[in-house]
């Protein structure tokens, strides 16, 4: 087999276990709509590398949530075999890693460095490679404890929400019974702030139509003419609603299922098996998405 197939061939792989475990996730939690991207707001909600201190990216962000989601870990800390080693800390025994992606690119000299998961890695884009890693989390090991997380009181963290969202330059404006962002007109709809359980659950929707606004021409330029039930469609759904995760998990903020999800389950569940690659496309748009608004921030 020649080295081009190889590195196909273990691409392809990793497509297939990747989003094998997030179509499970989303087939196990779909009678209560819980996606393996919902979660407390607690702590340590973005998955972190501990021997880096960073939080992954893109995919890997979905695939540890739903790692964690399934085996129920309380925090969100990670790390290879070796880097556990190196901390002095154990895997236990049978414990089983979960899989982490980082794309291998090759320098002109012919050295590679290693980047983590955010892109869908462009077909055409020379001596660039998928590689898998096996990671566990600080649940499965001996002889490390977690570090004790401050966490905002509730209003300060809605407050940072207002405050980040206002930061967007994005044009919002309330009354009406559905949430939704117009493209003709660019401008977010909401409905009023009383209509909703809660402020977490308010910042969330505007989240989300938050993110169907930063595809406007002017500013992150997706396709955003797909119509509902189109595949087009659910993938842009999809991508914001990892974006909305993403961001509230930045912000400390819980993500609940929504009953309206079961609009889109079926939908979601179709382009991923259709499409192994789909989930790696969505949340790489939805990372691009989360660093443009965080670029909207003031220093």
């Amino acid at each position: 087999m020649t080295t081009d197939r190889m590195i196909k061939k273990t691409r392809n792989d990793i497509y297939e276990r990747v989003t094998s475990q997030i179509v499970a996730a989303i087939e196990a939690g779909a009678p209560d709509y819980r996606m393996p991207w919902h979660h407390d707001g607690s702590a340590v909600t973005t998955p972190v590398n501990v021997a880096s201190r960073k939080a992954y990216r893109g995919v890997n962000i979905i695939a540890l949530w739903a790692a964690a989601q399934a085996a129920s870990y309380p925090a969100g800390i990670w790390g290879t075999y070796r880097q556990w080693q190196a901390l002095g800390a154990q895997v236990r025994q049978g414990e089983r890693g979960h899989l982490v992606v980082f794309w291998k690119l090759a320098n002109r000299h012919g050295k590679t460095d290693d980047q983590d998961s955010n892109d869908d890695s462009d077909e055409t884009a020379p001596r660039m490679f998928a590689r898998g890693y096996t990671v566990f989390n600080c649940a499965q090991v001996d002889g490390y404890t977690p570090p004790q997380m401050p966490v905002l009181p509730a209003a300060e963290r809605i407050e940072r929400a207002e405050r980040f969202c206002g930061a967007l330059g994005i044009d919002i404006l309330h009354g009406g019974s559905q949430a939704y962002y117009s493209p003709s007109a660019d401008h977010v709809r909401m409905p009023a702030f009383s209509c909703f359980s809660d402020a977490i659950a308010y910042y969330a929707v505007l989240l989300h139509e938050c993110g169907h606004a930063s595809g406007a021409k002017h500013r992150l330029d997706r396709d955003l003419s797909g119509r509902f039930g189109s595949a087009a469609y659910a993938m842009e759904e999809c991508t914001v609603e990892l974006l909305s995760a993403m961001i509230c998990a930045d912000l400390n903020l819980s993500v609940e299922p929504r009953p309206d999800h079961a609009s889109y389950i079926a939908s979601w569940l179709e382009v991923l098996r259709s499409d192994q690659r789909a989930i790696f496309t969505a949340a790489s748009k939805a990372q691009q998405i989360a660093d443009w608004m965080h670029d909207r921030q003031p220093a």
